[in-house]
C-alpha cells in the first residue's frame, strides 16, 4: 500500500471517528434517561437483528459454495 493511500485512509478515519463517537454518546444519553427502558431494549434488539442478518447470509452463501464444490469433487 502506498504512503498516500495510507495517509488518505488515516485522515478520513480520524475525521469520521469524531462524528460517530458523538452520535453514540447522544443516543446513549437519550436512552439512559428514559424510565421504562423499553426504547433502549428496542434499540438493542434492532442492533442485534441488523448485525445477525449479514452473518447468516454469508454463512448460507459459504455453505452453498462448499456444498457445490463438495458434490462436484465427489462425482469426479
Amino acid at each position: 500500500m502506498s504512503k498516500l493511500k495510507l495517509a488518505f485512509i488515516l485522515f478520513f478515519a480520524a475525521v469520521f471517528y469524531q462524528t460517530v463517537n458523538a452520535q453514540c454518546a447522544m443516543c446513549r444519553a437519550v436512552l439512559e434517561s428514559e424510565e421504562g427502558q423499553q426504547t433502549a431494549q428496542g434499540v438493542n434488539d434492532g442492533i442485534v437483528y441488523l448485525m445477525a442478518i449479514p452473518y447468516i447470509l454469508v454463512a448460507g452463501l459459504g455453505f452453498i459454495i462448499y456444498w457445490k464444490f463438495f458434490r462436484q469433487k465427489k462425482t469426479s
